[in-house]
């Protein structure tokens, strides 16, 4: 079942055209890395969407459904950004409640959903630590955990790793992948990191200038590159 479907999609910011008619499938329950360098378009095309940008042409349906014009609130999307975007005068328990609390979800269930979240995340100790106290591994789990709960259908993740030292990044890699085969929800994570595209999704999205160049598995990238960018980009 196809999740999200862009149909010629294209943006541009005054005479700069970022997106140039874009056409992508994603897959229920997959983790899709959306992978170039920077400037390309992959960070517009994950912030239209989730609605916080609109394209000048084409169509984005959600779950069957056309969500072009729909709200932010009622797309049934999570968000979490590079720089975790983390409420600094909340604690652990009461960023990941923030979203449920916005909706009116009962009490009983915030406390049920967000402990069963510190659990998956592995910081049940750390649940009345403010942001300040954590370390950047751990308020990007925390981010995580506040997006997932309000049980988005999917999930978009921009540049998650970027500010994290190498070694953190990848404990981090091993942990989103085996966080996402617990969670059924759709992925699509922005990434300029060949290493980390690969060794996290189950299809990447190669963009150049506002275009998809090619997507595939990681080894039909590999094997079979579709153009001398692709080649190069991927140190072929």
């Amino acid at each position: 079942m196809v999740s999200i479907l862009i149909e010629n999609l294209s943006k541009k910011f005054q005479a700069k055209q970022v997106l140039n008619h874009i056409n992508l499938e994603i897959q229920t329950g997959h983790l899709v890395a959306l992978l170039g360098p920077s400037g390309s378009g992959k960070s517009t095309l994950l912030r239209i969407i989730a609605g916080f940008e609109q394209p000048n042409e084409g169509a984005i349906w959600l779950s069957g459904k056309k969500s072009t014009n729909i709200k932010i609130q009622d797309r049934q999307l999570g968000f979490v950004f590079q720089d975790y975007a983390l409420f600094p005068h909340l604690t652990v328990f009461e960023n990941i409640a923030f979203g449920m609390r916005i909706r009116q979800t009962t009490l009983s269930t915030i406390q049920y959903r967000v402990q069963q979240l510190l659990q998956l995340i592995q910081l049940e100790k750390e649940y009345d630590k403010y942001p300040y106290q954590l370390s950047g591994g751990q308020k990007q789990r925390v981010a995580l955990a506040r997006a997932l709960a309000i049980e988005p259908k999917v999930l978009l993740l921009d540049e998650p790793f970027g500010a994290l030292d190498v070694r953190v990044r990848k404990d981090l890699r091993f942990w989103l992948r085996k966080f996402h085969d617990e969670i059924p929800v759709t992925t699509l994570f922005v990434t300029h990191d060949q290493q980390e595209a690969m060794e996290i999704a189950n299809e990447i999205v190669i963009f150049e200038n506002g275009t998809i160049c090619q997507t595939g598995l990681a080894k039909e990238l590999i094997d079979h590159p579709s153009n001398n960018f692709v080649k190069n980009f991927l140190d072929l």
